[in-house]
Order: structure tokens, then C-alpha cells, then sequence
């Protein structure tokens, strides 16, 4: 059995279209959206929007984690925009094209940037879509856990940590757990290149040491310190930005 995984898509349809060529499945823990790309400011829906200055101006407000300054230009920006509209319309446009690219089967959850209420529109019957929830791959149980916690950032999906934990707890036993934030080890949630910590879940590290899953997958961290560790018999695996990349992590049992 072969399985590809990705995560932080961020609109690179292209690629995903290629991405499940010679899997049984492919699995994506989520961040289809591309709103801002911190490697090239020119592309996402921000700079569609506002231009490549200011999308200029906003990576170096957060990567100075000045989030009042970046939230004050934010505001100023979208003074009479419709900011639930122009949004939407932009995500709609993205989803239909990703959505398009997943090969059949494929399993997905939601990364933070995410909009969950869209996805029912645009998952065809080959994409099962799960979040605090399990599906059966190749005779091994996978977990999926979508979303991230609470952030200064506030991207659109963001939970209260009893509700990402209601959402861990639910899976049960599983072979394999994926998520689109890493379990809370230091080394995993930082990010070299933005040069602060991402938020990781205890919730899921305490999963992972109750129930040792063969692997732990997941995302979010672009550029983390470490991209992978043990923890017991686990295999913690960031399995890469894949707008950066454009090549899956491979799973083979």
C-alpha cells in the first residue's frame, strides 16, 4: 500500500493535480487557501486585493509580531470592502480548482486558513472529508484532526483547546493520526524562517503518548526546526510545505 500525504497546499493546484500519481490514496491535512505567501508577496488573495506594497508591509508587521500595527493596516484596508465577500469569492474561485486537482480516493481535513463551511460545495464522491473522525486505509486506521488553536493571527479556523481536545479524544486507537498542527514539542512548532513558535496542541501529544500510533503527520510549521522526531514508538512527521516543494510525503506498508 502507498499513500502520499501534503498539507499547506496554499493554492498550488498545479502540483496537486500530480501529487497522488502512483499512491493508493492520497491524504492532504489541509491549508488549501492561499492568502498570503510570506515567500512571494505578489501571489494569494491579499495582494490580488491590496498590492504587492502593502502585502510587503503586513509580512513584516507579523514576522515583527506587531499584530495591533498589522491589524490597524488591516482595518484600514478594508474600510468599505465588503471583507465576507471579496474573500469568499476569492476562496470559491481557489476551491474549485483544488477541489478539481485531489485524485479519487482521497482524505482530507482542514488546515487553518480553511473555510469548513465551503468544502461540502466542492468535495466530489471521491474525497472523504474528516475531523475528529477515522477512515480505514489499506487496513491501517487513520485519525484526522483538522483546524488549529487560538492565535494572535486569527485565521478562520481556529478552536478553543477543550474543543481541538473533544476532537483528538474522539478518534480512539488509531494506526496513524493526522492533524494540520504538530503535537506541542518546541522543536516541531518552530519556524526558522518566520522566527517564532507556532502553535502546537498538548492534546495531541498527549494522544500520541497514550496511544503510540505508528506515525503522527501533519503540517502548518513551513520551515520547522526539526521536521521529524520520536516520541516512543511514534514517528513524528512534518510532511512539508507543499506549495514550497510540490512533492508528497510518501506512506508504504
Amino acid at each position: 500500500m502507498r499513500v502520499h500525504v501534503v498539507s499547506d497546499v496554499h493554492g498550488a493546484a498545479e502540483a496537486l493535480a500530480r501529487a497522488g500519481q502512483g499512491a493508493d490514496a492520497l491524504v492532504c491535512l489541509g491549508d488549501l487557501v492561499l492568502f498570503l505567501d510570506y515567500a512571494d508577496h505578489s501571489r494569494g488573495i491579499f495582494p490580488d486585493l491590496f498590492g504587492v506594497e502593502n502585502a510587503d508591509r503586513m509580512v513584516e508587521l507579523r514576522t515583527a509580531r506587531r499584530f495591533e500595527d498589522a491589524r490597524r493596516l488591516d482595518a484600514r484596508l478594508w474600510s468599505g470592502i465588503d471583507r465576507h465577500d471579496a474573500i469568499e469569492t476569492a476562496v470559491r474561485k481557489q476551491y474549485a480548482e483544488l477541489f478539481a486537482a485531489f485524485p479519487n480516493p482521497t482524505y482530507a481535513t482542514y488546515g487553518n486558513v480553511d473555510i469548513p463551511d465551503l468544502w461540502p460545495e466542492y468535495a466530489g464522491p471521491g474525497t472523504t472529508v474528516l475531523d475528529g473522525a477515522t477512515a480505514e486505509i489499506g487496513g491501517r486506521v487513520f485519525g484526522f484532526v483538522g483546524g488549529g488553536l487560538r492565535t494572535a493571527m486569527r485565521t478562520p479556523y481556529e478552536v478553543g483547546e477543550e474543543e481541538y481536545a473533544a476532537k483528538v479524544a474522539a478518534l480512539g486507537p488509531v494506526d496513524v493520526l493526522c492533524s494540520h498542527i504538530p503535537p506541542a514539542i518546541p522543536e516541531l512548532c518552530y519556524d526558522t524562517t518566520a522566527r517564532r513558535f507556532e502553535r502546537g496542541s498538548q492534546a495531541l501529544l498527549d494522544a500520541v503518548r497514550d496511544v503510540q500510533p505508528k506515525y503522527a503527520l501533519f503540517g502548518h510549521v513551513h520551515q520547522p526546526l526539526v521536521a521529524r522526531t520520536r516520541v516512543g514508538r511514534t514517528e513524528c512527521v512534518n510532511v512539508g510545505h507543499f506549495n514550497h516543494t510540490r512533492t508528497p510525503w510518501v506512506l508504504e506498508w
